[in-house]
């Protein structure tokens, strides 16, 4: 009698009894929310809805991974889910909520195994951005560039996307018919405008053949050159290196490789700009939701990291950190998604869309909350590399 006097006296969350070691993860669970001015089931839009009690346990088991895969299954939402992820990163929960056996793996994983090795190198290209060139020419604008905008003096995100590619070719200091390698060069939105602006020759690596296919339908009247190829196999030299949100799939054991290769690639009197999403602190681990449903093997460097890395083979010219457009583009991004979900329904099930969603939004809060940034770094070519070992390949 006593026992059922305890449950029954037991607060019953999202229409669930709550008891025993559930009861104690809701309650260490909604404590740690309580920090962030988070209240489960609340009257904010930015207070999540939770429809089954196990995702207290989940959440506390598989930290970010138990968070983004039971918002997958419907356990649980949230009105304004970007807010609410900005809130919960602005009071640090990502680092107390980490889901301890799930870190360790994907930590030891980072540790001692090269996740972005050449092997590896097309999964993430299998996996995100073949996912289908529909989704991503009704999400992007028509430059089709899937990387920040630069909002400065834009209205739109086709004037961002704009702003942002012409504002790469000025760091550059394009001259007609220079040669200029794009590492990573997505769906060609760099190659086109550079090579019709500015008159100079592109060639573009991917590790996607969607990519691929897209970029030369974009340039094919253009002096560019689309590549299904890892950087590491490219050769040749070129006056001018860009490369737009790909660093990010480069991965910590080969930084040195990267900047290596990059030195090799380019002429004496080079220009290189690296535009990449950066962390506010040093990592070798990507949140493992990330890791696991949107990119693979994804690592996000430090401008630390960056530093350490271009040193031996670069001149650090200038750093432009922009990090807070990103929360726009993305919010822009995830919009343009949301509008374009009818047409989009028969080709994707409604889990996709509740990932992609989720994907999205958690991204504009990390940025929203500046856990995140977003780093243009010029790097002109040193004559002579500070690694006594460097030599030519």
């Amino acid at each position: 009698m006593r026992h059922s006097t305890v449950l029954a006296d037991k607060e019953v969350r999202a229409g669930t009894l709550v008891s025993g070691r559930l009861g104690k993860a809701a309650d260490f669970l909604e404590s740690q929310l309580a920090k962030a001015g988070l209240t489960v089931n609340g009257s904010n839009p930015w207070d999540p809805q939770i429809h089954n009690a196990q995702t207290y346990w989940r959440v506390l088991r598989d930290g970010t991974l138990g968070a983004g895969e039971s918002y997958m299954d419907h356990w649980w939402d949230c009105e304004q889910l970007d807010e609410m992820i900005t809130r919960a990163m602005t009071a640090k929960l990502d680092e107390s909520l980490t889901g301890r056996w799930i870190f360790i793996k994907h930590w030891l994983m980072a540790r001692l195994t090269n996740m972005q090795s050449e092997k590896r190198a097309y999964q993430v290209g299998e996996q995100h951005y073949d996912v289908g060139n529909d989704l991503y020419e009704a999400m992007l604008d028509p430059t089709m560039a899937y990387s920040c905008g630069y909002w400065k003096n834009a209205d739109s995100l086709h004037q961002a996307q704009e702003a942002k590619l012409d504002l790469i070719c000025q760091k550059l200091e394009l001259q007609p018919n220079e040669t200029v390698l794009d590492i990573g060069c997505g769906w060609g939105s760099f190659a086109e405008l550079a090579a019709r602006k500015y008159g100079v020759h592109v060639t573009g690596l991917t590790i996607s053949r969607e990519q691929q296919q897209l970029a030369e339908q974009r340039c094919k009247d253009l002096p560019v050159t689309i590549e299904l190829k890892d950087y590491r196999k490219m050769e040749g030299t070129f006056d001018k290196l860009v490369s737009i949100g790909m660093f990010e799939h480069v991965g910590p054991k080969n930084y040195d490789t990267y900047m290596r290769t990059a030195y090799d690639l380019m002429k004496d009197d080079g220009i290189f700009v690296l535009h990449t999403i950066g962390s506010d602190k040093s990592f070798y681990v990507t949140n493992p939701w990330i890791h696991k449903y949107i990119f693979p093997n994804g690592s996000i460097p430090s401008l630390a990291q960056i530093n350490k890395a271009a040193e031996p083979y670069f001149v650090v010219e200038d750093v432009h950190n922009f990090g807070p457009d990103y929360d726009r583009t993305l919010m822009a991004w995830q919009r343009n998604f949301d509008q374009a979900w009818p047409d989009l329904q028969d080709r994707y099930d409604s889990r996709f869309y509740r990932m992609w969603n989720y994907y999205l939004k958690i991204s504009a809060g990390a940025f929203r909350s500046r856990s995140l940034q977003l780093y243009q770094v010029v790097l002109r070519k040193r004559l002579t590399p500070l690694d006594p070992y460097h030599s030519k390949r």
